[in-house]
């Protein structure tokens, strides 16, 4: 199916009816159930006394996902003094509910074939949570917000990229045309061109897998100016708004650290991420001299 084939002339629509159809698109494009493992964690962590032998066994059962966590847990924005070595210290030090977002987390690059464009969507996606994670600790925002939820929110800010390539072959340069507006939205491109885009995909997924709301929230808005600087009148949590901020400031310092994956995303919200933070531009350059002394990125 091709959504821009399925259009019709304009008529005017409520909102209520254009997200009816939108959700019944994204169903026809087939989102990833979540996956039995998380439902068997949550089933136990759902219990008074939760049984961390059996999640241990659950999870080790699993060897890519038992190796991804102990390397999570030893990733330098956790900062713990001793190495993680089996599964059932990463539980003990990570605590239930950081190991079942990095198990979300894992699984979800799971669930896809593994072919090389792929490959490197993961590796950026990977290095720009580690990133936004160490950022978290950095700026000590207010609200309770830690690294780990940032990196869970990195993660899986444009899980709706690799769902809407497989359905999609010329999703790949729609993607380009979107990386390089750099006046428009990046979602309003791909509407124009797809008739969908990745960050209503990307929060339908999220939600469907149980993710935190807010969370689900900076999913959906990520690319939204308009509801990073908080004047839209369905406001996001400032919890997802800086979510968004340091996921995004995360991915500006990558690029300018490496040279690699330009866009055009922070000419359209730097200003605005700088606010949420908050940061000034001479605070940003000192960051960027910090992350290249701790390289948290090329941490493995």
């Amino acid at each position: 199916m091709n959504f821009r084939d399925a259009q019709t002339a304009p008529t005017p629509v409520s909102a209520q009816e254009v997200d009816t159809r939108m959700r019944i698109e994204i169903k026809d494009i087939g989102i990833p159930p979540r996956p039995q493992i998380l439902v068997a964690i949550e089933q136990e962590m759902r219990k008074d006394a939760p049984d961390f032998i059996l999640l241990s066994k659950l999870i080790a059962s699993d060897v890519a996902l038992a190796a991804g966590l102990i390397k999570t847990a030893n990733s330098p924005f956790f900062g713990f003094s001793k190495r993680v070595r089996t599964v059932n210290e990463a539980l003990l030090v990570l605590g239930l509910k950081t190991v079942t977002r990095t198990i979300a987390g894992l699984a979800l690059q799971k669930i896809f074939p593994h072919v090389p464009s792929l490959e490197r969507f993961w590796d950026a996606s990977a290095k720009t949570a580690r990133t936004a994670a160490w950022l978290a600790g950095k700026c000590k925002l207010p609200g309770g917000l830690r690294p780990a939820d940032a990196y869970t929110f990195a993660l899986f800010r444009d899980c709706g990229i690799p769902v809407l390539l497989i359905p999609f072959p010329e999703y790949g340069k729609v993607l380009q045309a979107a990386n390089a507006a750099t006046d428009a939205c990046f979602t309003d491109i791909e509407e124009q061109q797809l008739g969908i885009n990745h960050a209503v995909v990307g929060a339908e997924l999220a939600e469907g897998w149980l993710l935190p709301p807010e969370i689900c929230a900076a999913i959906r808005h990520h690319h939204s100016l308009e509801h990073l600087v908080d004047e839209s009148g369905n406001s996001l949590p400032a919890a997802s708004r800086s979510l968004i901020a340091l996921a995004q400031t995360a991915e500006h310092l990558l690029q300018i650290a490496t040279g690699l994956s330009q866009t055009s995303e922070w000419q359209k919200l730097g200003a605005a991420c700088l606010a949420v933070l908050p940061l000034d531009n001479e605070a940003l350059a000192g960051l960027l001299d910090a992350l290249r002394q701790d390289d948290p990125v090329a941490a493995e």
